[in-house]
Parts: structure tokens; sequence; C-alpha cells
């Protein structure tokens, strides 16, 4: 399937540019747009105009395979306000030389410019997030950290630090866009757009990227979301489960046994899950060593890191650096917990 994504439009008080690269996500494309089409639907006169460009030629591949027709015309364009980089699954390999000079020539025109889920590796290879916050789609937090240790990376929905943004990707930027619009027409305004979309409430930049860590949040309970918390937060030095019974003020014995029935495995096995998880991440987005990933994952021995990552992923951590080779024609994300939970049996929970 191929879609037209070329925009001719007068400009607007606001003018965004949406720079794509292959394999973008182009479900937070549209939301992002849609979010401005709505905010001139219900002004008197358009109050936002975009383009969607590229510098990868006019016909880009999004990552659900949709072929898309944008502007490459890069010299062409009319002046901004904003600049949303759009990059997903790849993009923590991409360089494009002439976006990264076109893109440090923007800032310092002092448009706002936006990395959005994986397009912060762009921009922060352009130097724009050194020694500033920034946020990327949760999956790939631990290797964007390794990647760039003059970033203040979060975990959050969103980043707003002066005239550099980053957005974590998906329907986060729906939210992103509801506040910059906020901060230029009001919070009434932005609530009206969000009725129209039925997108309630409107999340605030601190919000957390996840609520269910893979169950449902109607049975998670308070007190095991908060030891999954603790597992993730220290993931290469892991704690004991006394130690965090002992942080969460409950006894050993009522955390494995609420573990136990929330989320269908022991606290340790769940620390196991997440530490390899860890490790496949650090694998396809960092250069680091496979000894170096397997300290930097909670394992105290390569030998019981290769055993368990082979098990679980039914390859060797050598044989799996790249997320998305480009002759699949499409990713994949293994290591939910529910395949998990069912090779739990055949995997040592500790070194």
């Amino acid at each position: 399937m191929q879609i037209e994504m070329t925009q001719q439009m007068p400009r607007a008080a606001s003018h965004a540019i949406f720079v794509v690269v292959p394999r973008f996500n182009i479900t937070t494309l549209i939301t992002m747009i849609e979010t401005m089409r709505i905010a001139n639907y219900l002004a008197p006169e358009p109050v936002f105009s975009w383009e969607i460009i590229s510098f990868d030629g006019s016909e880009v591949v999004a990552s659900n395979g949709m072929k898309t027709t944008v502007s490459a015309d890069v010299d062409a364009l009319p002046e901004a306000d904003y600049v949303f980089v759009l990059g997903s699954w790849g993009t923590e390999t991409y360089e494009n030389r002439n976006l990264t000079a076109w893109l440090r020539k923007s800032a310092r025109a002092g448009i706002v410019i936006c990395g959005v889920e994986l397009g912060g590796y762009i921009i922060a290879r352009a130097g724009l997030l050194d020694r500033k916050p920034a946020t990327i789609h949760w999956s790939w937090l631990s290797g964007f950290r390794e990647s760039f240790d003059r970033v203040d990376v979060q975990e959050c929905l969103f980043t707003m630090e002066g005239k550099i943004i980053t957005c974590s990707g998906g329907l986060a930027g729906v939210d992103l866009m509801l506040r910059l619009i906020e901060r230029l027409h009001g919070s009434g305004y932005s609530g009206e757009i969000a009725d129209q979309m039925l997108h309630h409430p409107i999340r605030s930049p601190a919000s957390p990227q996840r609520s269910t860590m893979g169950r449902s949040t109607e049975t998670m309970l308070p007190l095991v979301r908060e030891a999954m918390t603790l597992i993730e937060d220290n993931i290469e030095e892991p704690l004991t489960v006394p130690e965090i019974a002992s942080r969460l003020d409950v006894s050993q014995r009522q955390l494995e046994r609420q573990f136990k029935k929330n989320v269908g495995c022991t606290v340790v096995q769940f620390g196991l899950l997440r530490r390899l998880q860890n490790a496949r991440l650090l694998l396809i987005s960092t250069d680091l060593s496979v000894r170096e990933i397997a300290t930097a994952s909670g394992f105290n021995t390569l030998s019981h890191f290769a055993f368990s990552f082979g098990k679980f992923f039914g390859r060797r951590p050598s044989e799996y650096r790249e997320a998305w080779p480009a002759n699949e024609p499409a990713p994949s994300w293994p290591g939910s917990l529910s395949d998990f939970l069912s090779t739990l049996k055949e995997i040592p929970a500790r070194d």
C-alpha cells in the first residue's frame, strides 16, 4: 500500500516540519498531525500549517511497510517554528550528514527541535541533547543511556527543555502536541481538542510510559508494581529479595506471595527476565562487548548469561547485534512476560 503525504498549504501562525526517516512510525506521525488539524478545525482561521519531508528521497517506507511519498526538496522549505524528527526501528544506527547539518543550522536559528521515539538518536548525534534532559521509547532507554553519557536520560512521556524537546513516541505524541498548543493558546483550547479526539486525560511530561508491566492494571497491586520498578532501576547490581522487601516495608513472604499471584513467577525470575531484556537491547543498540553487556545486565558469569540468553531468545548473544536486519520485512520484540513464563523451567534463576 502506498499513500501520498506531501502537504501544500499556506503558512499559518505556527509552522511545523516533520522529518521522517526509513521505518518511521506512521501512527505517531498521523496522530501528531491530526492534533494540529483539529486545532485548525476549531479555530476561526488555521493556526497551524505543516509539511512532511525526508532526507532519504521522496519515497520512504514506514515501519508497517507502507510506502509514503513525501517532499524531498529540503532547499525550498519555508521558515519553520517546529521541527519534529521521527524515527523508529533501525534509527539507532541511522546517520545522514545532510540531516545532521540541517538540524544544527535550524537549532542555531532558534527553531524548536523535537526528537520523537528513536528520532532522539538523531538529534543526540547532532549534539543538541548534550547536558539536557531527554527521553526515548522505554524499550530503548538503557541502550540510549549507554550511547550518550552527556545526555540526562529520563523515563517519561516527553521532555520540554527550552527549544529542545524529546518525545517517547506512540500516543505520547498527542499529549506533547496538546501541551504545546496549551502553551500557545491556553488550556481551554487544548482541552477542546482533547474532547474532539476523545483523549483524556492530557498527560503531563513526567507521566510514566508504562503502567501494566505486561499485566492487567485491574489486578496489579501497587506493591507488585513498586517491586517491579525497583528491579528495573537496579538491573546492573540486582537487589536481593530481602532487600526489595525491606525497601517496600513488607515481609519477604508477603512480597513473594503477591508477586507470584499477580505476575505468575517469582521475584527472582522476573528479575532474570528484565536483565535478559536489558541485555538484548544493549546488544542491538550499542557497541559494548558481550562480556560488558553481561556485566551491565547484572550477570556474575558470562557462561550463565550465554546459557540463559540462548534458552530465552533462541540465539547466542553474538547473533543478536542487529535489531532489524535490512532483509527482514518487519521487526520483532521477543521477550514478553508470557513467553518468559513458558521457558522458566529450563533456565536456572541464579548465577
